[in-house]
C-alpha cells in the first residue's frame, strides 16, 4: 500500500488513467485483506484466531480512512482533467473524488485528525458492539412439560435433565420452534425476553459512544446528520427521504395491521382471557394458530417436507436452474468442517466459489449473513464468497428456507456480478439500499409450486402437495401487515437512533416500537443492544423495505413463470452481472423498461 501511494505522489509522469489504475490497486489490496479479516473474525472456531482477525480488521479500516485525509493523494486527483477519461474512469474518478470529500481531506488539521480518530473509534465500537452479539448466547431452563406444542423432533433433541428441566438457548435452532409452536405463554415470554436482552447490558455504553461518535463525525464533515453523511451515495438521497419514506409506508400499511391486529388478538384472548396485547413473544404462534385454524395450514405439517439436506440440495438446483449455473462440490481447507465448498460454473467457465457454514456453534455470527472472501477482478481472481447461517440439520421452518434463498440471493450476486475491472463496483457492491432487492426477489423461489415440488419432500418421499403450497401462499398474506409494521420498528429505531441521539435508549426506542406497530415490545426490553445491523446499516435499516418496493416490481416482470428463460437471463445480465458499475437506477429501468414504482408494493400489502 505504501508502494502504491508513493508511486501516485512521486510519479507526476504518470497519467491520470494510470493513476486511477493504481488506486484501483490499492482498492484490491485492502479489499484482499479486509474481507477474510471480518469473515474470520465473526466464523473460526478459536476465540484467539476470531481476536486476530479483528484486530487485523480493524487495521485494514484505519489504513482506509487514513488514505482519503491524505492531502498528498487528494492533490493528485483533485484538478485532474477527466476529459480523456472513458465514461467508467470519470465515473470512477467522481466517486474517487467523493470519497476524499466524505473523508475529511479538506478540514483544517485539527478536525481532519479529529475525523480520522472517530472513524477509527467507529469501527473499534462497531467491532466490540458484533463481538458482543456473537458471544452474547443465553440460556433458560424451563419444566419440560411447559414444551407442550413443541415437535417431537425438537422435544427429543432437548431431554429433561434430572430435576425435569428442559435448557432452552437464544441460538434460532431454539429461539424460532419455541415462538412459533410454544402453548405456554410464559416459557415464550421468558425465552424471547432473554433474547432480547442479548448482549445487554455490555453494549449499552458501547452503542451510546457509537452513536456520539458517529454524530460528532458528521457534524465535522458538514453533514445535517448521521443518517444524511450516510444516504448521500444511496438511492434515497437524504435523511429527509428516509422520513418521508417510513411515513410512506407507515400510511400505505396501517389498514391492513389494524384489521390483522384486531383478529390476532382475540385469538390470543381465547388463550389468556386477560390479555391486554398481543406482545412480540405472541405474535408468532398466534399468527401460526391463526393460519392453522382458518387457512389450513399447519406449520409442523409444513416443515416435515424441508428436511435440511433436502433444502441445501433445492436451493442450489432451483437457482442453477433459474441462473444457468451449476455448482461442483470442491474439497478444500476451512476454518470448520461444517463447511460445504462449490465451484460455479457455467458451459466450461468456472465464474467463482462459494462456502456454505451453515449451522450454529459457539462464537459464531448468530444470524445469516453473506460475507466476501475474495473480490472478483476480471481477468485476475476469481469472486469467492461466504453464507454463515444458524439452521439445523434436521427439519427447518419454511420461514428458514424462506432465509436461505434470501441469503443465496447475496451470494450469487456476489458470484455473477463479481467479474469487473474496478474493485468497488465488483460483487454486491451497488447502492447499499438496493442491495437486498436481488435477494428478496430470490425469496419468491421459496413459495412457488414448480420449485417447492422439486425438493420438498417428507421422509415418506411424499411431495409436498400443490394444494398446500397454495393455501401456504394465501395464508401468508395475512400477518404481512403486522410484519411490516415490525420492520417500520427496526428501520424507526435505526434512523432515530442516529438522529435524536435519545439519552435513554431503553425508553426511546420501547416507543419506537409502540409507535410504528401495534405488536407491543416485552416491558424492560433492551433489543437495542442485539440489533447487529446498527453497526453495518447504522441509520440505514430502511433498506429493506425500501429494496422491497424494488423487489416486487423486478418480480411482476416474470408473470406467471418464475423460471421463464427469456426473463430470467435478462434479469441476470441486466441486474446481477454488472455488479455496481452502474447506477442502480439504471439497472431497473434497463430491466422493467421503465422506472420503478411503489404499485406492486402497494399491491402486495394488500394481499394481492
Amino acid at each position: 500500500m505504501a508502494a502504491i501511494d508513493a508511486r501516485l505522489v512521486d510519479e507526476p509522469e504518470l497519467s491520470l488513467q494510470e493513476r486511477l489504475a493504481l488506486w484501483n490497486e490499492a482498492d484490491i489490496a485492502l479489499a484482499e485483506a479486509a474481507a477474510p479479516s471480518h469473515l474470520i473474525s465473526e466464523s473460526h472456531p478459536d476465540a484467539e484466531v476470531r481476536d486476530a482477525a479483528e484486530k487485523q480488521a480493524q487495521a485494514v479500516d484505519a489504513v482506509q480512512s487514513r488514505r482519503v485525509l491524505d492531502r498528498g493523494l487528494w492533490e493528485v486527483f483533485a484538478d485532474a482533467d477527466p476529459s480523456g477519461l472513458a465514461p467508467d474512469e470519470r465515473r470512477f474518478l467522481e466517486q474517487v473524488r467523493r470519497d476524499f470529500r466524505r473523508g475529511g481531506v479538506n478540514l483544517p488539521d485539527a478536525e481532519r485528525e479529529r475525523v480520522r480518530a472517530l472513524t477509527d473509534r467507529d469501527t473499534e465500537l462497531s467491532l466490540v458492539f458484533s463481538r458482543n452479539i456473537r458471544e452474547g448466547r443465553r440460556e433458560v431452563r424451563v419444566p419440560a412439560a411447559s414444551l407442550d406444542g413443541l415437535p417431537a423432533d425438537f422435544l427429543a433433541e432437548h431431554p429433561s435433565d434430572a430435576e425435569g428441566m428442559v435448557t432452552l438457548t437464544t441460538e434460532y435452532t431454539d429461539l424460532m420452534p419455541v415462538r412459533e409452536y410454544a402453548r405456554n405463554r410464559g416459557v415464550r415470554h421468558e425465552l424471547m425476553g432473554v433474547y432480547n436482552d442479548l448482549a445487554w447490558p455490555v453494549n449499552e455504553p458501547v452503542l451510546a459512544e457509537l452513536l456520539a461518535v458517529r454524530a460528532e463525525r458528521a457534524t465535522l464533515l458538514g453533514y445535517g446528520d448521521w443518517a444524511d453523511y450516510e444516504t448521500e451515495t444511496r438511492m434515497i438521497g437524504s435523511s429527509a427521504a428516509v422520513r418521508a419514506f417510513l411515513d410512506r409506508v407507515a400510511d400505505a400499511v396501517a389498514p391492513a395491521a389494524a384489521d390483522e391486529y384486531d383478529r390476532v388478538l382475540a385469538r390470543l384472548r381465547r388463550d389468556d382471557p386477560d390479555a391486554d396485547a398481543v406482545t412480540i413473544a405472541d405474535f408468532w404462534y398466534v399468527l401460526g394458530a391463526l393460519k392453522r385454524e382458518e387457512y389450513d395450514v399447519d406449520a409442523q405439517l409444513v416443515r416435515s417436507y424441508f428436511r435440511f439436506d433436502r433444502v441445501l440440495e433445492g436451493v442450489l438446483n432451483t437457482t442453477g436452474r433459474l441462473l444457468d449455473v451449476r455448482y461442483i462440490p470442491v474439497d478444500a481447507p476451512s476454518w470448520h468442517d461444517d463447511v460445504r465448498t462449490y465451484d460455479v460454473v457455467r458451459g466450461d467457465d468456472r465464474l467463482g466459489r462459494i462456502h456454505l457454514d451453515l449451522h450454529p456453534r459457539d462464537g459464531k455470527y448468530n444470524h445469516a449473513a453473506c460475507f466476501g472472501l475474495a473480490p472478483g477482478i476480471a481477468g485476475r481472481s476469481m469472486p469467492e464468497s461466504v453464507l454463515l447461517c444458524n439452521f439445523s440439520r434436521g427439519l427447518l421452518e419454511h420461514d428458514e428456507v424462506v432465509t436461505f434463498f434470501h441469503e443465496f440471493g447475496h451470494l450469487v450476486h456476489d458470484i455473477l456480478g463479481g467479474h469487473q475491472r474496478w474493485a468497488r463496483w465488483t460483487g454486491v457492491a451497488t447502492e447499499w439500499d438496493f442491495v437486498e432487492a436481488p435477494s428478496q426477489l430470490l425469496e419468491e423461489w421459496a413459495w412457488d409450486a414448480e420449485a417447492l415440488a422439486s425438493f420438498a419432500v417428507n421422509d415418506a418421499g411424499e411431495p409436498i402437495p400443490a394444494d398446500l403450497v397454495a393455501r401456504m401462499r394465501t395464508a401468508d398474506a395475512f400477518g404481512r401487515g403486522l410484519e411490516v409494521t415490525r420492520q417500520l420498528g427496526h428501520a424507526t429505531t435505526s434512523y432515530r437512533l442516529h438522529v435524536d441521539r435519545p439519552d435513554d435508549l431503553a425508553t426511546a426506542v420501547d416507543g419506537y416500537y409502540r409507535a410504528a406497530s401495534p405488536i407491543a415490545p416485552l416491558e424492560g426490553a433492551h433489543s437495542y443492544a442485539g440489533f447487529g445491523h446498527l453497526t453495518g446499516y447504522g441509520a440505514c435499516y430502511y433498506t429493506y423495505q425500501w429494496s422491497l418496493v424494488i423487489a416486487r416490481d423486478l418480480l411482476s416482470a416474470f408473470g406467471d413463470d418464475l423460471f421463464d428463460v427469456e426473463t430470467a437471463t435478462r434479469y441476470r445480465r441486466e441486474i446481477l452481472e454488472p455488479g455496481g458499475t452502474r447506477d442502480a437506477r439504471d439497472l431497473v429501468k434497463s430491466f422493467l423498461g421503465r422506472e420503478s414504482t411503489f404499485d406492486a408494493y402497494r399491491d402486495w400489502l394488500a394481499g394481492a
